[in-house]
């Protein structure tokens, strides 16, 4: 590799590796880089398949049609059809609060976040519309240490294991989901102290950071606004670790675009194990 080239590979990592570690970029200058073939990378993300994506009721129906074969066009392609928001993706904050930025609107760093993952399987196992509580989220920290500001805190319910299934949705026979999420209090807690910053956000392994009963998406207002989003149907929570990792969104940018469906990663730097 050229000098230039091994200078500008070297920075980036330097610069890379502080945002990982909690460095500043000034500091990143004196410090040893991280070095990016030492980061490890864990898949959060499902794969669409018609056979086994749930879609949130009133969305469009994911559908995947064959439109090229190698034998009669010399290459395969498909045609897909899906709305923003099937399966693993990102929420923008203009997909529920008028005049708040859009995907197109996003920088890099917007999709780019410290993550802490809080597990509450053993509450939401007993009560699917289980709400985490300031409580909940005050005895994480005593145990674990304060969330970074601008976090995207991310809920592990346990609902990524029931994917493809009509556990998943969990509709009940008045037609209402039932899936567990943050409270309103909770959510405001984070924003108020900081947690959520301008461009943290939440994750969740369900379809939504509400309750499955709120259908006035009172949670998903105040978490979508300024930059923050909202990482939603997560894959794989038990490989994030609690603490440590930051998560990377990526997707196509549709202009206006509500988010994107997505495939999100932890990013974990050297001496953080997966979960």
């Amino acid at each position: 590799m050229p000098m230039r080239r091994r200078v500008l590979a070297a920075g980036l990592a330097g610069v890379f590796g502080a945002a990982l570690s909690g460095r500043t970029a000034q500091a990143a200058e004196t410090a040893p880089p991280v070095r990016l073939d030492q980061l490890n990378l864990v898949n959060l993300s499902h794969v669409n398949d018609p056979a086994t994506t749930n879609v949130f009721p009133g969305d469009p129906a994911f559908e995947l049609e064959t439109i090229a074969t190698i034998p009669e066009d010399g290459y395969y392609l498909q045609f897909v059809r899906e709305g923003e928001h099937t399966g693993t993706h990102w929420g923008a904050p203009g997909h529920f609060n008028t005049g708040e930025p859009l995907a197109d609107d996003m920088d890099p760093g917007d999709l780019f976040r410290p993550a802490v993952k809080i597990d509450v399987r053993a509450k939401t196992a007993h009560n699917p519309d289980y709400a985490v509580t300031i409580d909940d989220l005050k005895a994480w920290e005593k145990r674990h240490g304060r969330i970074p500001d601008e976090s995207v805190v991310v809920l592990w319910t346990g609902w990524d294991a029931k994917w493809g299934t009509p556990a998943f949705p969990n509709t009940g026979a008045d037609g209402v989901l039932h899936q567990p999420g943050f409270s309103i209090p909770a959510v405001q807690w984070l924003i108020d102290t900081g947690r959520l910053g301008r461009r943290g956000g939440t994750g969740t392994d369900t379809f939504s950071p509400d309750v499955g009963t709120d259908e006035t998406y009172t949670v998903s207002k105040l978490v979508y606004r300024r930059h923050r989003i909202s990482l939603e149907i997560l894959a794989n929570l038990k490989a994030l670790p609690t603490t440590g990792a930051w998560v990377l969104a990526g997707g196509p940018i549709n202009r206006n675009g509500a988010g994107s469906t997505a495939t999100i990663f932890g990013v974990l730097p050297p001496g953080v194990k997966a979960g």
